[in-house]
């Protein structure tokens, strides 16, 4: 009877395991497919979260809580500060540093997926122990038992790479000067001897109609100038291109100064 009722699920856990897993995979293909960093991150936070839910529901409490607050709490919110402070603008994503990543992480990929459909099959043609006897000490005993037992290897691996992947983030975050900066008048030199941008870049909006920082400002003979503008804007899309009205406001007082020069001169004559 009660190895009969460990292979039975009741209605209340299929229901619960239908729509936390729904949830679960919709959170895993938006952490893939958004395109800013800081959604897929809170998708995935909430993936994560769900899987404390399985987690919990099967009797491991200790892995549920380590989920929420190890995972979800401190390694997700380390990954969302690296992002805000290191950045990640469109261009980035757009550059490939690595010439075939892609065809490598479709691989990896494939192969993840081979081994996770492995193992649920496994799984559910052989038979398989309850949880009763592995917690039969405590659920923290029994899993502390087997993590620096049998897979105290595995677990000193994780660790190593969970230590490298926070160096790797403090050496991308922090940014100590280790030599002198160059003075205002250092730099003046310097572009005067390359020959770039002598004076300073012009202002954004400079002889457009507006003055705003995505605006980019116009030259002599009416088309913009790229040095006006910020280039993760550009790389964004988020320039207004106002030169065409801009002409057309310049030909219209052109017009009306040719015309009040018309009527002085028509003026002049009439009074000779």
């Amino acid at each position: 009877m009660n190895a009969a009722a460990a292979y039975t699920t009741s209605t209340g856990e299929a229901f619960q395991f239908w729509v936390l897993a729904v949830v679960a995979v919709v959170g895993a293909l938006c952490t893939v497919l958004m395109k800013k960093a800081v959604h897929s991150a809170l998708c995935l936070a909430g993936t994560m979260i769900v899987l404390a839910v399985f987690y919990l529901a099967n009797g491991a409490y200790f892995l549920g809580i380590v989920q929420i607050v190890v995972y979800t709490g401190a390694v997700m919110m380390l990954f969302l500060f690296v992002v805000m402070l290191v950045g990640v603008t469109a261009a980035d994503s757009l550059k490939e540093t690595l010439k075939g990543q892609r065809w490598l992480a479709a691989a990896c990929g494939l192969g993840f997926g081979v081994l996770l459909l492995a193992g649920i099959g496994n799984a559910s043609l052989t038979s398989f122990e309850g949880l009763g006897k592995a917690n039969a000490g405590g659920n923290v005993e029994g899993l502390a038992a087997l993590i620096f037992t049998k897979y105290v290897f595995a677990f000193e691996i994780t660790g190593a790479l969970l230590i490298t992947a926070a160096i790797g983030a403090m050496v991308l975050t922090h940014r100590e000067r280790t030599e002198r900066a160059a003075t205002q008048r250092e730099q003046a030199e310097a572009r005067v001897r390359t020959g770039k941008q002598v004076p300073p870049l012009p202002a954004p909006g400079v002889y457009a109609r507006h003055n705003a920082v995505d605006i980019p400002g116009l030259l002599p003979d009416g088309t913009t100038s790229e040095l006006t503008v910020s280039e993760t804007l550009r790389a964004r899309g988020q320039i207004r291109d106002v030169s065409g009205e801009a002409l057309a406001d310049l030909a219209a007082l052109e017009q009306r100064a040719e015309a009040r020069l018309g009527r002085i001169e028509r003026a002049e004559e009439a009074g000779k």
